[in-house]
């Protein structure tokens, strides 16, 4: 089976963490906030998400074993929830404005699950389940990972003002059909080895 390194783990969990998708959801949550107190917020998030994401990796073989659950489960599950975000990135749902109250969000819906959602917490179990030795590589590759996503957040607006959205979306759905290919690969490889074990 062939394993993840840093930088494979870094691209696939910025891929699903997806930081320039995510820029209209914290827009929209972020619109009744202070201009001047945004980007306190968004770190704070970013903080919350990396945290939560940190403990799924530490506790993943323990979760693992209770639930007893076998590497190639969560090997094939991952591909399949991989797959269904990768088709959401590249075949978008029309963005529906949800109505914020005049608080400030606070871990949802920001930290969770818009960074730390099902599939990013699914990949960080399936990082250590596969390589646990590695553990301390998975951890700097999310800390990469979460050092994008909050430079990205913190200069939204500035990266919308200066690319445009039509090529932020472009952007988007190239991401979601590497996504695609790498969730078919997760499959290909689990069918394998359910193949060889039969």
């Amino acid at each position: 089976m062939n394993e993840y390194n840093f930088a494979s783990a870094t691209v696939l969990l910025l891929l699903i963490t997806d930081p320039l998708g995510n820029i209209p959801i914290f827009a929209n949550a972020l619109k009744r906030v202070e201009p001047a107190r945004r980007a306190r917020v968004i770190l704070r998030e970013v903080l919350i998400a990396f945290v939560l994401l940190l403990a799924f990796m530490f506790m993943g073989a323990g979760f693992l074993r209770l639930m007893n659950l076998s590497d190639l489960s969560l090997q094939i599950a991952g591909g399949v929830v991989l797959f269904l975000i990768a088709l959401r990135m590249i075949f978008p749902p029309p963005f529906e404005e949800q109505v914020s109250d005049a608080h400030e969000p606070l871990i949802v819906p920001l930290a969770v699950p818009a960074l730390a959602g099902p599939s990013a917490l699914a990949t960080v179990l399936l990082l250590v389940s596969q390589a646990p030795e590695r553990r301390l590589e998975w951890v700097a590759a999310l800390t990469v990972t979460m050092l994008v996503c909050a430079v990205v957040l913190v200069l939204a607006e500035r990266i919308l003002r200066l690319v445009g959205e039509r090529v932020v979306m472009a952007f988007e759905r190239l991401m979601g059909l590497i996504l695609v290919a790498i969730s078919v690969e997760m499959l290909l490889r689990g069918f394998k080895a359910v193949l060889r074990a039969a």
